[in-house]
């Protein structure tokens, strides 16, 4: 008994979202400089079947402070990047995660 299995409908069923090199880096400069200010303490990333997830600690132990999810599905409407709150509200929603990221990476101005 052969079965037949056509490529694309196995792809599709294998598809998972991923958070390219360049946007690490601009996940990773924003932690880092978090850190530095003693603000945060760890991350996590969760690749999903629909997004992808980094999630920022203040302590391991407790719920991420913040939620950035890569949503493709979005992307022709409000933007697949948005920032989400330990309450679950959405911060800021876009197409470009660098705009994105503006929303919780506060720099210091000179006034």
């Amino acid at each position: 008994m052969s079965m037949l299995v056509r490529l694309a409908d196995h792809r599709r069923k294998q598809k998972r979202i991923f958070f390219s090199r360049l946007e690490l880096n601009q996940l990773l400069s924003v932690y880092s400089r978090q850190v530095m200010r003693g603000e945060w303490r760890d991350y996590a990333i969760d690749f999903l079947r629909d997004r992808a997830v980094f999630s920022i600690f203040r302590r391991a132990s407790e719920v991420p402070i913040y939620r950035i999810e890569k949503d493709p599905r979005l992307a022709r409407k409000q933007g697949m990047y948005s920032v989400i709150s330990a309450s679950g509200l959405i911060l800021r929603r876009g197409h470009e995660l660098e705009r994105v990221l503006l929303v919780i990476d506060r720099k210091l101005a000179v006034v």
